[in-house]
């Protein structure tokens, strides 16, 4: 739990600030998750800090709520084109990816208990990037800004497939599945710069 709130705060993806008269103050509760590798071995816990947000209302507290979500037979898809032209496949995990979109809506959150800062007891987080209702589209539009700026071609066909060539014959792949990339290419050093910028960028665990 703390490694949470670190990162959190590390991010800053809160503020504390005075509690608005004019605004619900939304609670807080703690989830946890066991992640699985693919051969269904435990890869690690975790534990989130996450608001309620049954109680956020539609179009006050947020808007949009879709993100798009690689289907199935994508993924297999790109695995069986890897096996085929004998390339590696990559994966990387996006620590608390819902956490790095920006809201546009003005939200704000109870302190968590245990974590309550001293000689701050009555005042509020105000939310900068969150998983709220809205978390996975924000996630999404900024994910999706990033690869646009770094060359990639977003698929029409399948919204999380995308692709980047450079020259005549180098191709780079990425299929995103929430906070997962799986990614495969041709050209290795152009796979190690993408995965190098991509964890400068997000906070990321290299799962091979």
């Amino acid at each position: 739990m703390e490694e949470e709130i670190k990162t959190i705060e590390k991010n800053k993806r809160w503020e504390l600030v005075d509690r608005p008269q004019d605004k619900e103050i939304i609670g807080v509760k703690w989830v946890y998750k066991t992640k699985f590798n693919h051969d269904g071995s435990i890869q690690k816990h975790k534990a989130k800090l996450v608001a309620k947000g049954y109680s956020q209302q539609s179009s006050i507290d947020y808007n949009e709520t879709f993100a798009p979500v690689a289907r199935l037979d994508t993924i297999r898809a790109l695995v069986a084109l890897a096996a085929q032209k004998k390339w590696r496949i990559y994966q990387l995990d996006v620590k608390s990816a819902f956490q790095n979109g920006e809201l546009e809506e003005e939200i704000y959150v109870e302190q968590p208990q245990g974590f309550i800062k001293q000689r701050g007891e009555d005042k509020a987080l105000k939310l900068k990037k969150y998983r709220l209702k809205q978390a996975p589209q924000a996630w999404n539009s900024c994910i999706d800004k990033y690869f646009i700026n770094a060359g990639f071609r977003r698929s029409k066909s399948k919204p999380t497939l995308y692709t980047k060539t450079q020259g005549n014959c180098d191709i780079l792949i990425v299929s995103l599945h929430v906070d997962d990339l799986i990614y495969t290419g041709n050209n290795e050093e152009i796979i190690q710069e993408f995965k190098k910028d991509m964890m400068k960028t997000f906070e990321m665990s290299d799962l091979g």
